[in-house]
């Protein structure tokens, strides 16, 4: 598999376990949504408003390597988040519509990329001022592993409240040869 597949299924993969995960999220009520149930993030709603956040920062991020991908302007018109807990959106619905339209940008970002922009040096600072530098490639599938990591977090607060998103594994969509 080349890496631009690779980038490609990873981005089919998210979207589809972001549309999961939103589904089963919304058969909570507002106050399950919100409610603290000791998570890193506190709550399902907080979850998820934190992976969009990290979202968001990433392809900003990637935006500024990617200038000629104009798929990403609709990332560069947003808002830059002002920490890594930044409320987004407050009701699930908002949060879903701002979901879907990041998850078309990266649809089409990934179904863009060439082997070459995957094996660039992409110069970042994170949020605590450390500059580094390495293979785009990489750091996408750090971005993946981010939303993976969190829905992961997200899936354990909706199985508390009876809640199943069913299957997740990245396994379960890749084709077979």
């Amino acid at each position: 598999m080349h890496l631009a597949e690779h980038v490609q299924l990873m981005a089919q993969y998210n979207e589809s376990m972001n549309v999961k995960i939103y589904e089963t999220a919304a058969t909570l009520l507002g106050e399950e949504l919100s409610r603290n149930q000791g998570a890193f993030l506190g709550s399902v709603i907080g979850t998820l408003n934190h992976i969009a956040v990290g979202d968001i920062i990433w392809l900003k991020r990637f935006s500024v390597l990617l200038q000629s991908h104009h798929e990403l302007d609709v990332v560069r018109a947003m808002s830059q988040p002002q920490s890594l807990d930044s409320v987004l959106c407050s009701t699930l619905p908002e949060l879903y519509e701002y979901r879907k339209v990041l998850d078309e940008t990266i649809v089409k970002l990934a179904g863009l990329l060439s082997e070459a922009e995957l094996c660039l040096i992409f110069n970042y600072t994170n949020s605590k001022g450390v500059t580094s530098n390495k293979k785009l490639f990489s750091v996408l599938m750090h971005f993946f592993n981010h939303q993976t990591h969190h829905r992961g977090q997200a899936t354990t607060l909706l199985s508390q409240f009876g809640r199943d998103v069913g299957v997740t594994d990245l396994v379960a969509i890749i084709p077979n040869v």
